[in-house]
């Protein structure tokens, strides 16, 4: 049986894959981005989700990560979304979506199979 740390894992990971599949369906463009807002929507939500669930993996498991991922970035922008703290910026969370979401995914991945 999958640990809590493995189950939350796999949830950011399909999460991953929601935005790249916004991403397929939609493009990799900005314009496009701002101006749709099921696009938007879909981007941000999951995005909220992969914080969330951020919250809720152990220090150990987070350590694992070392540098690579910074968790707190990733906690402070679920924060954002989910708080208001004023308009959140949308080139930002499409930089995310179409820059940092990749390299994490594949992190992730790697985090996921050595536990």
């Amino acid at each position: 049986m999958k640990s809590a740390d493995e189950q939350r894992l796999d949830h950011i990971l399909d999460y991953c894959c929601d935005i790249e599949d916004s991403l397929d369906r939609f493009g990799h463009d900005l314009e496009t981005f701002i101006a749709d807002r099921d696009f938007y929507n879909s981007v941000s939500m999951s995005l909220l989700q992969i914080g969330e669930l951020a919250k809720r993996i152990s220090p150990e498991t987070m350590a694992l990560t070392g540098e690579d991922i910074s968790w707190s970035a990733i906690k402070g922008m679920r924060d954002h979304f989910a708080h208001g703290y004023g308009e959140m910026d949308s080139e930002i969370i499409f930089m995310t979506a179409t820059t940092d979401i990749p390299t994490f995914k594949k992190r992730l991945e790697e985090l996921r199979d050595s536990l």
